[in-house]
C-alpha cells in the first residue's frame, strides 16, 4: 500500500488526502491525475449523447458536448502554455495563482459535465422545474451541476463521493464562483459593477444570480477549493485556470459552432450576407434609429447587427468601442461570410479544406489575441482577449445566434424535447410517489434520493439560513426539507441521462414503447 504525503503545495491538496493510499495515480502530476479522472469518468463519457445546440444523432458532422470539450481543452492548453511561459505574462500570471496547462485543460474537459439532455434548452427546462415544482431556490444550472458531480454524485473516484480532485482543478471548473443566492458575501450581484453572469435575469426578478457554480449543498466545496487564492484575486474573480477555460469555451464555441450549421447547410450565405452588409453600408443610418424600431424591426437586415452593438456599449463599455465593432464586422464578412460560407459545403476536397482553413486561421488569430490583465473590469477574467478579437468573438457569435438559434425550425424542435423533460420529471416524480413501488425504483434514483435527504437534513441541521423556498421563505419542517431534497434527486437522476436515454425512458415510463427498456447505467 501506498502511503501518500499531503502536498506542501495548497493548490495541489485534496479533500481527502488519505483516501489518495492504495489508490494508482496515473501520473506523477497531481493535476494530470485529476485531467484523467475526469476523462475516465462515464459522465464524461455520456457527453457523446447530449445535445450541443442541436442532436447530433443524425449527422456526424455535429458536435455534441464531448467534441465541443475536447476542442475546448485543445484550446485551453495551447492559451495555458503560452501565457504561463512568455516572459511578459509568466511573472503576473505566478503572483495572480498560477496557470498551469495541465489544470487548464482538466477544467475544459470537465466544464460540461452538468449539461443535462438536450443542451441548454434542458438546462433552462430543468431550473423553471427545480425552482416552481419543488422549490428550490438555486434551481438546476449546468455550471453548479457540474461542480456536483465531481464533488458529490460521482462515485467511481477513489472516494464514496466526487472524485477528490485537487483544489486547483475544483476552482478552475467554477465558471461563476459564487452560488445563486446567499454566498459569498457580499453577494457578487450587489456590487456597483456585478461580474459576468451575476446579475439577476430582468425576467425573473428575485431569483438570484442568471449564472452560478455552486448550488447550496457544495458550498463547503467552494470555500476549500478557494482558500489557495484568496490573497491572489478578488473573492468573486476566476482563477487564471477558469478564465482560461472560459475563455477557450468562447473561442470553440465562435468557431466550431458556425463550421458545424455550414456543413449541413443550416448557415446560409445570402442571409449573413445581408444583414453583415446592410450593417456596415449604413451604420450612419442605423445608429439614428429608435430602439423600440430596432426591436420591432428586428429581421430587416442589419436592425439586430446594430442592437447587438448598442448592448455591447452598454454593457461592456470597458472593452466595447465603434471603431474595432466595424472593423470586426468587415473581417467577418470577408472571411466567413464571402470566403467560407461563399462555397456552399458538398462534402469536396475544396470544400474541406475551406473549413479547415477557416478554423486554423481564426483559432490562431483569437489565441494570438490573448493577454492577461492585472486589474480586468469585473465583467471579464484575467485572461481575456485584446479589443480587436474580442469584438471578432461578439460578432461569430452573433451570427451563430441569429441565423442558428433562432430558426422556427429549431424553435419547434427544442418545444418538444422541453416536453420530454417535463413528462419524464412528472412520470419519475408519481413513481416515487407510490409508496408500493418504493422497492422497484431504479436503484441509482434511490441513491441520489438518499444522497439529497442527507445532505439537506445536514443543510436544516447546520446552515438553516440557507434552506429557503424559490420565492424566498424560511423552510421549516421535516416534510418540507425531505420534499427539497426529492426534488434535487429527480432533477441530478434527469440530468444524467442522454438525449436518446431521456427519450427513451419516457416512452418506456409511459406505456409507448411494447418492448422491455432496460439500460443498466441508468436503472
Amino acid at each position: 500500500m501506498v502511503s501518500v504525503v499531503p502536498s506542501p503545495d495548497p493548490r495541489a491538496g485534496r479533500r481527502d488526502e488519505a483516501a489518495e493510499s492504495g489508490f494508482a495515480a496515473l501520473s506523477s502530476s497531481p493535476f494530470r491525475t485529476d485531467r484523467d479522472r475526469l476523462v475516465a469518468s462515464p459522465f464524461f463519457a455520456r457527453l457523446s449523447g447530449v445535445t450541443q445546440v442541436v442532436s447530433a444523432s443524425g449527422s456526424a458532422l455535429l458536435h455534441n458536448r464531448l467534441t465541443h470539450s475536447l476542442k475546448v481543452a485543445q484550446v485551453a492548453r495551447l492559451i495555458a502554455e503560452r501565457i504561463s511561459a512568455a516572459e511578459d505574462t509568466r511573472a503576473l500570471v505566478a503572483k495572480l495563482g498560477g496557470c498551469d496547462p495541465d489544470v487548464a485543460e482538466a477544467a475544459a474537459l470537465g466544464h460540461d459535465l452538468g449539461h443535462p439532455p438536450f443542451g441548454h434548452l434542458g438546462e433552462q427546462v430543468l431550473d423553471r422545474i427545480a425552482r416552481h415544482r419543488y422549490g428550490l431556490a438555486d434551481g438546476f444550472e449546468g455550471n453548479a451541476q457540474t461542480f456536483r458531480i465531481v464533488t458529490t454524485t460521482e462515485v467511481g473516484g477513489p472516494v464514496p463521493r466526487g472524485l477528490n480532485l485537487t483544489a486547483a482543478v475544483r476552482a478552475a471548473l467554477l465558471k461563476y464562483p459564487w452560488a445563486r443566492l446567499h454566498r459569498p458575501r457580499p453577494h457578487p450581484s450587489t456590487l456597483p459593477v456585478p461580474p459576468r453572469g451575476a446579475a439577476e435575469p430582468p425576467q425573473a426578478p428575485g431569483s438570484g444570480s442568471a449564472k452560478f457554480s455552486v448550488y447550496a449543498t457544495e458550498l463547503d466545496e467552494l470555500e476549500e477549493c478557494r482558500a489557495p487564492f484568496a490573497d491572489r484575486i478578488e473573492y468573486w474573480q476566476q482563477t487564471v485556470e477558469a478564465s482560461v477555460m472560459d475563455l477557450a469555451d468562447d473561442i470553440a464555441y465562435a468557431i466550431h459552432d458556425l463550421q458545424d450549421f455550414h456543413r449541413i447547410g443550416v448557415l446560409q450565405h445570402a442571409a449573413v450576407a445581408a444583414e453583415l452588409g446592410h450593417w456596415l453600408s449604413r451604420s450612419g443610418e442605423l445608429a439614428a434609429l429608435p430602439e423600440a424600431e430596432l426591436i420591432d424591426q428586428h429581421r430587416r437586415p442589419g436592425r439586430s447587427l446594430e442592437h447587438l452593438r448598442r448592448r455591447l456599449h452598454a454593457k461592456d463599455s470597458w472593452v466595447a468601442d465603434a471603431g474595432a465593432f466595424a472593423d470586426a464586422v468587415a473581417r467577418v464578412r470577408a472571411e466567413l461570410v464571402d470566403e467560407l460560407l461563399g462555397i456552399p459545403f458538398d462534402g469536396s476536397v475544396e470544400a474541406e479544406q475551406a473549413t479547415a482553413r477557416f478554423s486554423a486561421r481564426w483559432t490562431a488569430r483569437l489565441v494570438d489575441g490573448v493577454v492577461v490583465t492585472p486589474s480586468p473590469s469585473p465583467r471579464t477574467g484575467h485572461v481575456t482577449l485584446e479589443p480587436a478579437q474580442w469584438h471578432e468573438v461578439q460578432v461569430l457569435k452573433f451570427v451563430h445566434k441569429r441565423f442558428v438559434l433562432q430558426r422556427p425550425d429549431l424553435a419547434l424542435h427544442q418545444r418538444g424535447q422541453a416536453s420530454v423533460i417535463v413528462n419524464l420529471v412528472d412520470a419519475l416524480d408519481a413513481w416515487l410517489s407510490d409508496r408500493e413501488e418504493t422497492s422497484r425504483l431504479p436503484r441509482r434514483l434511490h441513491d441520489l434520493v438518499e444522497l439529497a435527504q442527507a445532505e439537506y437534513g445536514e443543510l436544516a441541521h447546520d446552515a438553516p439560513e440557507l434552506l429557503v423556498g424559490a420565492t424566498g421563505e424560511p423552510v421549516r419542517g421535516a416534510d418540507a426539507v425531505r420534499s427539497l431534497a426529492r426534488g434535487r434527486a429527480v432533477i441530478d437522476f434527469v440530468a444524467s441521462l442522454t438525449d436518446r436515454q431521456a427519450s427513451a425512458m419516457l416512452d418506456a415510463i409511459s406505456g409507448r414503447s411494447d418492448q422491455p427498456w432496460s439500460e443498466p447505467s441508468v436503472l
